[in-house]
């Protein structure tokens, strides 16, 4: 069968050429937003009396006879259609004939039609992302109201800082997600723009209404200009940025419950559902599920800078160069999905070691800041004598053996004598949590600021 651009030229394509140009085994993804911007395109021609209303009702049964087929597995895939748009309109012609099929893509071409596409199904990817988001930050939300007295050591630079809760801990990842969240829906309503009617370029001579299109489908409005309509790909490489900062922070906490998994910290045990073992260590029990999660970041990355480098220097408008966008934006997309589904189910299992992460908040002189807080606020000395001073107690302590907080006042005040009682109970790990009331500190009055407000954006956007 002849290609449906197949009057100017005088010679078939190249059998090299069929499979090197065609799109069709992965844009056929792409089915159900091209058939949805067909019946909305028709509909329009219609209204617009560019079509008559029987090209336009046969043209509607058609398609919605292909979206059946395509779903019950009877559609004829076929590398010769080159993408899935010349394939359904092939397919349309044969059902309803080529007198009435051949209207379809009347004040349309496949620069707009693709725009649409892949711009609709980018949009709907964005929404069922953005869901997974919300229900991640639902069960850190859940978890963290339960573990407000739940001590563990907080770090910085991977050794132990300060003493906080876990529902703080725990808060930090909520809080990124939301601003994860936030850049979803910030690219969502910026890119919820119709292109179609933009044709090849430079729009078309014939009397459409582009806004009944755009209303059709949903969209806000309509892109402006025809020419960036069909070459922009920015809603493509917004959402594979914003999917790449969700596996940042989806691989910086995996990277945590790997850590807290292991012998070494112990803080949590991993539900046998979402852990394997080893093929010769009987005993070993492994957080593949994290790791997975942290390896996918990198094709996310590498899905990313693949599409930058495709459309950087690009002359305008349309391009073959641009058929590339559409592979790495489907695989960041469905690893997006699957990660974030199986990490907030995984979570929902994990078990809280509460004693082992009590027991590590005793090593590395968590409340030592508190001791120089301490002779700054009630004894009025310079901190750059109470960090001197208190470090000298540190080493007073590891060399007895001791956790700061375990130093008897004559202990103390054998390196400082202004040191008094009350330094013993501000050094008790509690006190220490307990002492940072600043907004976005670790106490619990703090925390339940934190829960407040993540409740709040959840019952704001959880709809």
């Amino acid at each position: 069968m002849q290609k449906m651009w197949q009057g100017r030229f005088s010679e078939a394509s190249s059998e090299l050429l069929e499979a090197f140009n065609a799109s069709i085994e992965f844009d056929k993804e792409l089915y159900s937003q091209d058939i949805n911007g067909s019946k909305a395109h028709t509909k329009m021609l219609s209204k617009c009396d560019i079509i008559d209303n029987e090209a336009a009702n046969k043209i509607l049964e058609g398609l919605d006879q292909i979206k059946s087929e395509i779903e019950n597995g009877e559609f004829k895939f076929n590398i010769a259609d080159e993408d899935i748009h010349m394939a359904i309109e092939k397919r349309l012609s044969q059902i309803i004939g080529a007198e009435f099929g051949g209207k379809l893509h009347t004040a349309r071409s496949r620069n707009d039609q693709v725009a649409l596409d892949f711009r609709l199904f980018v949009l709907e990817a964005n929404l069922a992302i953005s869901k997974l988001l919300l229900n991640l930050i639902k069960t850190l939300h859940s978890i963290a109201k339960e573990h407000k007295s739940t001590l563990m050591p907080g770090f910085t630079h991977l050794q132990h800082a300060q003493p906080v809760s876990l529902s703080y801990h725990l808060l930090a990842y909520g809080f990124m997600f939301i601003r994860d969240y936030d850049r979803l829906m910030s690219s969502y309503k910026r890119n919820n723009l119709s292109p179609l009617g933009s044709c090849a370029m430079a729009g078309t001579p014939h009397p459409i209404d582009r806004d009944i299109v755009a209303k059709e489908l949903g969209f806000s409005g309509i892109t402006p200009n025809a020419m960036d309509s069909v070459s922009d790909r920015d809603f493509a490489l917004e959402l594979l940025f914003n999917i790449s900062v969700i596996f940042t922070h989806t691989s910086r906490m995996c990277e945590e419950l790997i850590l807290w998994s292991s012998s070494e910290f112990g803080y949590i045990t991993i539900s046998d559902r979402f852990s394997t073992g080893s093929s010769i260590m009987p005993q070993k029990k492994n957080p593949d599920v994290a790791e997975l999660i942290r390896g996918k970041t990198g094709r996310a990355y590498g899905n990313l800078i693949s599409l930058l480098t495709t459309m950087k220097s690009l002359p305008l408008a349309y391009n073959k160069d641009m058929q590339e966008d559409k592979e790495p934006l489907f695989d960041s997309v469905k690893n997006a999905k699957n990660s974030l589904i199986i990490l907030n189910e995984m979570i929902k299992e994990i078990k809280f070691n509460k004693e082992n992460m009590l027991k590590a908040c005793k090593t590395g002189h968590l409340s030592a800041t508190d001791l120089a807080d301490y002779l700054v606020k009630q004894k009025q000395i310079p901190f750059r004598q109470a960090h001197f001073i208190t470090g000298k107690c540190v080493a007073l302590a590891e060399s007895l053996g001791k956790d700061l907080s375990e130093l008897s006042l004559d202990e103390l005040q054998s390196i400082e004598p202004i040191i008094d009682s009350n330094a013993l109970e501000l050094l008790k790990l509690e006190s220490s949590k307990e002492a940072r009331r600043s907004l976005g500190g670790t106490s619990d009055y703090s925390v339940d600021i934190q829960l407040n407000l993540i409740s709040d954006f959840l019952n704001s956007n959880d709809k």
